[in-house]
């Protein structure tokens, strides 16, 4: 079942466009990543997709409702948690979860279970009494996706909800992102951290300019821009020269006493490798091996930062 489905979608501003033709599907229970340059558009996307922006063209679904005609019942089905932590700093973390159950009309009791609930599962229980304004980045940050976890929703936006936090806030908030992720809910992601992408995601696009110009698995992206390469350090110049003239096409890329060579990365290939080095006479001083990462993937098939 997919609690996603997008068709054609497109959107312009004035004569600027924005989407064209974005096809895409999320199954239920998976976290998607949406990857591209500054501007690429997807913080568009996932506003047509929360119901905040219309489409110009296209068709979207979420959680089995149309975007456009159906958006109050698309609105019941999702959480959407922007880029900047929407807390209220002069309440502490367990009023601003009761608050947000009493407007998603919970009842009085109904909203103070589910607040003690949710601190301990951000593990804010400690902080919960405490006025936000005294909280770090991480930590507000967790108390803004909690917030959007009151009534439980099927379908959860998260648009760039690591950005400004430090590695260790960030570990923490990918932790919180799998266990929402295994425990059924699902994820669309958009993120300026490609190893975040890489650590979260079922399933990635990639898109520059409004356009998709990838989509699959990180592994599968990473294949389209090439497979694992070894770099070969040599002990002179000659015996880089004698790597040069046995290796041939081999060879991708060359350094001053190295050579990068396209493998398929097993170590079979890599001592098959080594040994036709021995044969010829020449001296290996360091072997390294470099795998495809998505930060290859965005520079090779976009013309911009990642944001």
């Amino acid at each position: 079942m997919d609690a996603i489905r997008v068709h054609g979608i497109e959107k312009s501003y004035g004569k600027q466009r924005v989407l064209t033709g974005i096809d895409l599907t999320v199954p239920a229970g998976t976290v998607f990543g949406l990857l591209g340059p500054n501007g690429a558009g997807k913080t568009t996307l996932v506003r047509i997709l929360a119901t905040l922006v219309q489409p110009d063209a296209g068709r979207a679904e979420v959680a089995g409702h149309d975007v456009v005609s159906a958006a109050f019942s698309v609105r019941e089905k999702i959480s959407l948690t922007g880029q900047y932590a929407a807390v209220d700093e002069l309440q502490t973390g367990y009023e601003n979860l009761v608050m947000v159950g009493r407007l998603r009309r919970l009842g009085r009791a109904a909203a103070k279970r589910r607040a003690t609930e949710l601190l301990e599962r951000i593990d804010l229980v400690d902080a919960g009494r405490k006025l936000v304004k005294t909280y770090s980045g991480g930590m507000r940050r967790r108390l803004d996706v909690a917030m959007s976890l009151v009534t439980e929703p099927p379908v959860i936006f998260l648009d760039e909800p690591t950005t400004g936090l430090d590695p260790r806030s960030r570990q923490q908030m990918w932790t919180f992102v799998r266990e929402l992720a295994d425990a059924g809910s699902t994820i669309f992601l958009t993120t300026q951290y490609l190893e975040e992408a890489d650590q979260l995601a079922d399933r990635i696009m990639l898109i520059d300019h409004g356009v998709a110009v990838a989509d699959g698995t990180a592994a599968e992206l990473k294949v389209r821009v090439g497979g694992e390469r070894v770099e070969l350090e040599f002990a002179s110049l000659a015996d880089r020269a004698a790597a040069v003239l046995d290796l041939g096409a081999a060879v991708t890329a060359f350094g001053e006493l190295s050579l990068t060579v396209s493998t398929d990365g097993t170590a079979a290939e890599v001592r098959e490798l080594l040994d036709r080095m021995d044969k010829i006479g020449a001296t290996v001083a360091k072997v390294a091996i470099h795998r495809p990462t998505l930060d290859d993937v965005f520079f090779a098939l976009t013309g911009g930062n990642p944001r």
